[in-house]
């Protein structure tokens, strides 16, 4: 089985001597592993870093056995924010995400798109709120509604953090969460409670029912906001 796509690395281990297994976000194929020979190498491990956008060709002997990929850089993403904690956290977490919670080997252009247009926006200044969002739509688009403004639990929709109860919990939700709106000022408090309510709905509805390990990289973009 032979194809090729363009594709984004969500994470890499050691696999023998002299060869790593990566797994890969493509739009055509979903998510994706495969061996990489000779990926210890300093040419090839200096672009198999993770958010990196590859072109990648695959050959595998059958459907249900792990195939080969050569690979190429096509942009690097996670050099240039090595500096940047933050931005370079929420790469790591973004990825391990959907590492995590991607099915295998389904296609799923709409989380992709999602995830490019997010790595295209993250060199901007509201680049947070984005990645909020961004959360929040992979949310909904596993399958949990988040129409926040139906859960809405108090009638003053202009204060900045509102009430809303979902599954007899009462969270704690900013303003432009519940509709959707980038605000224009950047508060930590905003911050910070989003990332916790999508965090808290994740590790609830997709976790902690299946015995997943939430990503340590998603508690320490949180962190920074605290």
């Amino acid at each position: 089985m032979i194809w090729e796509d363009e594709c984004y690395l969500l994470s890499k281990r050691k696999f023998r001597e002299n060869a790593n297994i990566i797994n890969i976000f493509t739009k055509e194929k979903g998510k994706i592993d495969g061996i990489v020979y000779g990926g210890n190498s300093r040419k090839i491990r200096n672009y198999l870093q993770i958010s990196n956008k590859l072109f990648v060709s695959h050959s595998s002997k059958s459907e249900n056995k792990i195939g080969y990929f050569k690979t190429e850089l096509i942009k690097p993403i996670a050099p240039l924010y090595f500096s940047d904690k933050e931005r370079s956290s929420a790469l790591i977490s973004i990825c391990s995400l959907l590492n995590i919670l991607l099915p295998e080997s389904q296609q799923n252009k709409k989380i992709y798109d999602s995830f490019e247009k997010f790595i295209s926006s993250i060199n901007l200044e509201n680049w947070i709120f984005l990645y909020i969002f961004f959360e929040l739509n992979l949310i909904k688009d596993l399958g949990y509604d988040t129409n926040l403004s139906q859960y809405l639990s108090s009638d003053n929709k202009s204060n900045e953090i509102l009430k809303i109860k979902i599954d007899g919990y009462i969270y704690e939700v900013p303003n432009f969460l519940v509709f959707k709106k980038i605000p224009s000022e950047f508060r930590n408090i905003s911050i910070r409670k989003s990332l916790y309510f999508t965090r808290t709905v994740m590790q609830n509805k997709f976790f902690i029912p299946n015995n997943l390990m939430f990503p340590k990289s998603r508690i320490v973009l949180e962190n920074y906001f605290n």
